[in-house]
């Protein structure tokens, strides 16, 4: 589990409030959607009905469009404001929607948006065969539930596809705050193992985890504040300090950050987890106990 509960009502003001600013800023989480993209070569798989769980401003939803043309998809959100964008970019008379109408035209009657949390989500059991989820999961505030409720919508032998954030992500940011308080500023995130475990716990199987280190590098630090501001990417621990941050704890800030530079860069370094893991045949009961089915053919009596 994480160190510190996420708000997630400050999730989703942060996010929707970073809904116009976000694909200007959204450069990581671009790069990430490709590689998470690219693992859907090696899958075998025709899904029929699919889920982007965090879908943002769209650019998973229309990646999976393209993939799938035949597929119905839900786009969902956890803030309205994203969900409003992606339906717009969707739609016929923004030049977006026509540019991607041509490339997928089955997929305006197929494609569906919905406002919900990951961790309740509103659809029935088994109604998915393919849930993809690009760095969406660490904003869930019990990480554990969200695989299960994620479990439960997935249909028997479909696919849970996601990327998240590891424990050494804005690990500079993080080092340098703690030399200014002692408070919480950059939300905690789980380790790979541990995910791989709540995933079978959930009920799937197969748990393929991979992760990688990318790093972002900056001028100074307001750019990378400023980039972090501009896809929301705000700090939602539970215990987080409110207020503006002073003059004086900036500049600590600053000159504790510097202490990180590099050929003239400020790094900023994210831990980025890949994992999928297949639903099976799920004959396992919400409680865990596994349901085991015996074939027990009536035996004909000799006796006269």
């Amino acid at each position: 589990m994480a160190d510190s509960a996420i708000d997630k009502k400050e999730v989703a003001r942060a996010f929707g409030r970073a809904a116009a600013s976000y694909d200007a800023h959204a450069v990581l989480q671009r790069e990430v959607m490709a590689r998470l993209e690219e693992r859907l070569n090696l899958i075998n798989i025709a899904p029929r009905r699919i889920v982007d769980a965090g879908c943002g401003t769209g650019r998973g939803l229309r990646l999976l469009q393209a993939r799938y043309p035949n597929a119905e998809i839900v786009g969902l959100d956890l803030a309205f404001p994203m969900v409003e964008i992606t339906r717009h970019s969707s739609m016929p008379d923004s030049w977006l929607g026509r540019f991607f109408q041509r490339l997928t035209p089955h997929a305006s009657r197929l494609t569906h948006y919905v406002c919900a949390d990951i961790e309740r989500l509103p659809f029935k059991k088994s109604s998915a065969d393919l849930v993809w989820s690009s760095l969406a999961l660490q904003w869930a505030s019990e990480p554990e539930a969200a695989f299960r409720e994620l479990h439960r919508v997935i249909a028997p032998q479909g696919l849970l596809l996601f990327s998240t954030f590891g424990p050494d992500t804005l690990k500079e940011l993080r080092r340098a705050f703690a030399g200014v308080d002692g408070g919480t500023h950059v939300s905690r995130f789980l380790d790979m193992h541990d995910i791989g475990d709540m995933l079978v716990h959930a009920g799937f199987q197969y748990p393929v985890m991979e992760m990688e280190m990318l790093t972002l590098t900056y001028a100074d630090l307001k750019m990378l504040m400023r980039d972090l501001k501009g896809i929301g990417a705000h700090n939602a621990a539970a215990d987080r300090a409110r207020g503006m941050m002073g003059k004086t704890a900036w500049h600590r800030l600053q000159q504790a950050y510097e202490a990180f530079r590099r050929e003239g860069r400020l790094p900023a370094t994210y831990e980025v987890i890949y994992g999928h893991a297949w639903a099976g045949d799920k004959t396992r009961l919400e409680d865990g106990r596994q349901v085991i089915q015996f074939n027990i053919q009536q035996r004909k009596s000799g006796l006269r």
